[in-house]
């Protein structure tokens, strides 16, 4: 068993991990010569199911062989572990990681090589004149003209010192260890993305940091006024969030308790076309999918709505560092 690769973009991985340990202490991460799929499955609260191609994080090196079809590895990788360690890469020349041992226990052995500029703290100056008119030891001068071999040679050395001055550099090499666990193939193949029915509403969501910053702050008002109401929120641990959507780009984000009502809309979104091509039954299939008969739907009937923790939904949000476009479907 072998994994081994330069990181292309510490950047993304920095991203990727914080925000999959935002909602998940440790990450299932699964490597095969095509893809990486990432999933977090906590006791409560969302689950994470992402898949990435392998340029979008590691260099054309990406190394992997195993015993099993398409050279597939699971490891089990503590995500604080690794996004503390791939932080101190941030400023790295380069870095790259791979899978091996130590003390006979599996790890992710993270190098990285950074490299210091220095400045120089001696300088040697150089007068071209003592070249050219310079008396020798017996008292005589040589009158040397400034366009002769002495006078060069001083501009050599000035420029040579001012070289070996501006390339004074360092570059030290931080090795760091992740420790792992390795998953056979029969643990994890019970392990299966859950179903979900078809969509009623899919639409692209407004940028998600002002997403997550409106629903954490509704999340605040609502536990505020629950405290000063004395009364609890029936069935959860925390205000549950109102969240609807139609096939006319509307989206509204609202929060309802004894004490308090309020909401946020936005208009004008996208609803992005189903692809035939993915659609089982094809044109036929998305002919009769529940979101293509919403479109036909006007007034309150056509938005679909759904109840999210608010707690929960705000760490949902938080894949919002990793830029893209996101796309919601309710149903």
């Amino acid at each position: 068993m072998r994994f081994k690769s330069s990181i292309r973009n510490v950047n993304n991985f920095i991203k990727l991990t914080a925000s999959l340990n935002s909602l998940g202490k440790v990450a299932w991460v699964r490597l095969d010569n095509d893809q990486i799929r990432c999933t977090v499955i906590p006791e409560q609260g969302s689950q994470v199911w992402a898949v990435l191609a392998i340029d979008a994080i590691f260099d054309e090196d990406y190394t992997i062989q195993s015993a099993a079809a398409s050279n597939t590895i699971n490891l089990e990788v503590p995500l604080a572990s690794l996004h503390r360690a791939l932080r101190s890469a941030q400023s790295a020349s380069s870095a790259s990681i791979r899978l091996t041992k130590k003390d006979n226990l599996p790890i992710l052995s993270l190098t990285i090589l950074t490299t210091t500029h220095l400045a120089s703290s001696s300088h040697k100056t150089f007068d071209s004149r003592s070249f050219s008119n310079a008396p020798s030891q017996s008292g005589a001068r040589r009158d040397t003209p400034t366009d002769g071999p002495e006078f060069d040679l001083a501009a050599s050395l000035l420029d040579e010192g001012s070289a070996n001055s501006a390339s004074l550099s360092r570059e030290t090499t931080i090795t760091q260890d992740i420790p792992v666990r390795v998953l056979s193939a029969a643990l994890v193949e019970g392990i299966h993305e859950p179903r979900c029915r078809d969509p009623d509403v899919h639409i692209l969501l407004p940028s998600l940091l002002q997403l997550k910053s409106i629903s954490e702050r509704f999340t605040k008002l609502a536990f505020c006024s629950t405290n000063k109401s004395n009364t609890g929120f029936q069935g959860s641990g925390g205000p549950r969030l109102e969240i609807a959507a139609n096939m006319h780009g509307g989206l509204r984000v609202g929060i309802k308790t004894e004490g308090l009502r309020i909401e946020s809309k936005w208009d004008g979104l996208s609803n992005p076309e189903l692809d035939a091509g993915r659609i089982e039954g094809g044109e036929e299939g998305v002919k009769q999918h529940p979101s293509t008969r919403m479109k036909e739907v006007e007034g309150d009937e056509g938005w679909a709505l759904v109840r999210v923790d608010g707690r929960d939904w705000g760490r949902v949000l938080g894949v919002g560092r990793f830029g893209g476009r996101v796309i919601a479907c309710k149903s």
